[in-house]
């Protein structure tokens, strides 16, 4: 990995936002396992950040389908809030900016693949809005959440949502039989990769990779639903 190719410099081209304090940036991406080992003060890691940036996302998305579905109840409200916002919703975004690569992180959670582990690229993403709600304000929040978390919702709703919504659309629509197949699994023991496909009625419709076995069957299940997307299946959506 070319660690040092990943700067702040970079990661702000990259989300669109120059910060007038760098340090805010710093501290987004400074994970406590980081702070432990150079003896820096705690507060300096992302979790209070995250703290911030989960209740301004909340309230970004809860306007966000305020607005987008005026028919919609509140409990259906609710439920699309929690499935925009929730640990995959936002690891799969975090990806997209390639956040975890930017992360500071101690030698015991780098490792251990912390860069790549859901968990933890879902909180900096939240610390990241964090942060730049402090340096910028609630508008430029609102911007890069509108640009990196409530676009392409389609698409992103299919994957948070894909095995679910492969089970709904096989067993529920098809009325067939699907299940999912440990192909390999490759990597060092600190740092496997679980490689499974989905597999209907003799037919391999997806395949996919992950960290976890359930995150590659999520991956398998998102390629399958794109497939039966092609052939014509619709599926819900916001």
């Amino acid at each position: 990995m070319e660690a040092n190719r990943f700067t702040l410099e970079l990661l702000e081209q990259r989300i669109g936002y120059e910060f007038r304090n760098p340090a805010l940036l710093k501290q987004a991406m400074t994970h406590s396992s980081f702070t432990n080992e150079q003896r820096i003060r705690k507060q300096e890691n992302y979790e209070r950040l995250e703290f911030l940036g989960d209740a301004v996302l909340e309230l970004v998305a809860s306007e966000f389908l305020f607005q987008q579905h005026s028919d919609l109840p509140e409990g259906e409200l609710t439920k699309m809030r929690a499935s925009m916002v929730c640990e995959p919703a936002l690891a799969f975004c975090a990806r997209d900016l390639e956040l975890g690569q930017f992360m500071l992180l101690g030698k015991g959670e780098e490792n251990t693949g912390g860069r790549s582990r859901d968990s933890l690229t879902s909180d900096v993403m939240e610390a990241v809005i964090g942060a730049i709600y402090l340096d910028g304000g609630m508008e430029r929040a609102k911007a890069f959440i509108d640009r990196f978390i409530l676009s392409d919702l389609e698409d992103k709703q299919l994957f948070y949502d894909s095995k679910s919504n492969l089970q709904e659309l096989i067993q529920g629509k098809l009325k067939k039989e699907y299940s999912y197949e440990l192909l390999e699994v490759s990597g060092p023991e600190h740092d496997k990769v679980f490689h499974v496909s989905v597999q209907m009625e003799g037919e391999i419709l997806g395949r996919g990779a992950g960290k976890t076995k359930k995150a590659a069957e999520q991956q398998a299940a998102y390629s399958a639903l794109l497939l039966l997307r092609d052939r014509g299946y619709v599926f819900k959506k916001y």
